[in-house]
């Protein structure tokens, strides 16, 4: 059997000698999984000593794919997974009070429906996510290479109203999906090329940074404060030049954290609450994303 080769260079690529290794007798040594190439063998790539490849390839692998198609900027997105659209909260309220109604003093129908209509609430985000990102890809990806690609955590709630949003704009964007112990599928408006899962929330976090022209924080929980904590960290340390970091709805972030108090503590300093902004309307994000890169904001 022949074995098609690049003539053009002088070593054989990774995929012409794994076709060659599968051409081997098989005897008691070639079936040892000692024999197998290192980089087709599973259980080797899986052992904890490989810890440092897997880092590796994970933060490559992203990276190629970006090169490829050739990604230039990004603006990311982070927001909670639970907080659903508008049609969706709906459903949800009107089904707890329809169930409150057979028993209204039930404690935990009570408490269903106190949660519903917070969602119903906060559904509003999902709302301005998608209209946002709809803003920022109807402006920015109009030629090559692509600026200003939205980018998310891959999942639902305000991360899928972001791909969305730029999926309305008949425009790309990227998913950021993360192993998690439950089941967690990317959200289907992820341009498909772009949909990319890890294992590293560290590596992750690095991808969501890397291209980053810009970061909207909508509500949301440990995951959401997490990644917006590192960001800021990573500006107040100059570990990163300093980018647009918007938090959405001030009452909830005001109810949530408490900024001036590390100020007065003297665990922040006062210039430190320069490093974010707040906004209440995509409009509003749109104006200081877009005056920030320089991009006509109509």
């Amino acid at each position: 059997m022949t074995n098609p080769r690049d003539k053009s260079k002088t070593f054989p690529s990774a995929q012409d000698d794994a076709r060659a290794a599968e051409m081997h007798v098989e005897t008691p040594q070639t079936l040892s999984p000692s024999y197998r190439l290192a980089y087709l063998d599973r259980d080797f790539i899986l052992q904890d000593e490989l810890r440092a490849v897997r880092l590796q390839l994970e933060l490559l692998k992203p990276e190629l794919f970006l090169q490829k198609h050739n990604i230039e900027t990004t603006i990311v997105i982070f927001g909670g997974a639970r907080i659903p659209d508008p049609e969706g909260a709906g459903k949800m309220l009107e089904d707890a009070e329809q169930d409150l109604k057979k028993n209204p003093s039930d404690p935990a129908l009570l408490a269903r429906k106190a949660r519903a209509e917070r969602a119903a609430h906060n559904s509003r985000y999902y709302e301005e996510a998608r209209t946002l990102t709809r803003l920022i890809s109807e402006h920015c990806q109009c030629t090559e290479p692509k600026t200003l690609v939205v980018v998310t955590g891959g999942g639902p709630g305000i991360m899928e109203a972001a791909n969305r949003g730029a999926h309305d704009a008949g425009a790309v964007s990227i998913g950021l999906n993360i192993v998690l112990p439950f089941e967690q599928a990317p959200n289907p408006f992820i341009t498909p090329d772009l949909s990319f899962q890890f294992h590293y929330f560290a590596i992750r976090k690095m991808h969501f940074l890397i291209r980053s022209r810009g970061l909207v924080v909508f509500p949301g929980g440990f995951g959401t404060l997490d990644e917006l904590f590192e960001t800021l960290t990573l500006i107040q340390t100059h570990k990163i030049a300093p980018i647009p970091v918007i938090l959405f709805g001030k009452d909830f972030w005001d109810r949530v954290i408490n900024f001036q108090t590390l100020v007065e503590e003297g665990t922040i300093s006062p210039e430190d609450l320069e490093l974010f902004q707040y906004v209440e309307t995509a409009g509003e994000a749109w104006e200081i994303l877009s005056a920030f890169n320089g991009i006509p904001s109509n």
